[in-house]
């Protein structure tokens, strides 16, 4: 059996190809000291790392507002490249692309108590529809969903401290042994 990819396990969308822009996972100011850094992989059922995902990533800011600034997809004014934020103003929105290990990463700044949670939404070859989780920071306020899923399923939407700002957030989409599938959204 081969282990690569066949054309028609490749068949678009290329998810990567044009959704991805610069600074994508620099959801955070430049040097905003209250920056934390959420990272993770990606893994399909079998447990195996996903190179090719793409995630969003939405939240409130830490004043509680959920506008955002308006400037992720800034393009150049002579050459209509995107040029991705401003490096200034918290928008609230990131988009990244998995690495050839599954791994991906952003920068934000932590969610405020009234939302204390990042939204995440997956692409990934195989789903049919994008799938939506979240990410709590530990020790964040709970919102009543985490308290609503059974004491076992609640870690998969917890991330775990790494070291101080550093959070480690890995994404299940299916099976796997004593509930490692994560947690996801059904919205109607």
């Amino acid at each position: 059996m081969n282990p690569e990819p066949t054309p028609s396990q490749t068949v678009g969308p290329f998810y990567g190809y044009a959704l991805p822009f610069a600074g994508g996972g620099e959801i955070a100011p430049a040097g905003d000291p209250r920056t934390v850094t959420l990272h993770g992989v990606v893994r399909d059922g079998a447990g195996a790392a996903v190179p090719d995902a793409l995630l969003e990533f939405w939240q409130a800011a830490p004043d509680g507002s959920r506008a955002g600034a308006p400037g992720s997809l800034r393009r150049d004014p002579v050459s209509g490249a995107v040029i991705g934020r401003d490096g200034v103003e918290f928008t609230g929105f990131g988009r990244v692309a998995t690495d050839a290990d599954g791994h991906f990463a952003v920068r934000t700044l932590p969610p405020p108590a009234e939302a204390p949670y990042v939204s995440v939404g997956v692409f990934a070859r195989g789903l049919l529809h994008h799938l939506y989780t979240r990410a709590y920071l530990p020790g964040g306020a709970d919102d009543g969903l985490l308290a609503s899923l059974p004491a076992e399923r609640r870690g998969t939407l917890v991330a775990r401290e790494e070291r101080e700002r550093v959070y480690r957030f890995d994404i299940r989409l299916q099976g796997g042994s004593a509930g490692e599938e994560t947690v996801f959204l059904e919205f109607r």
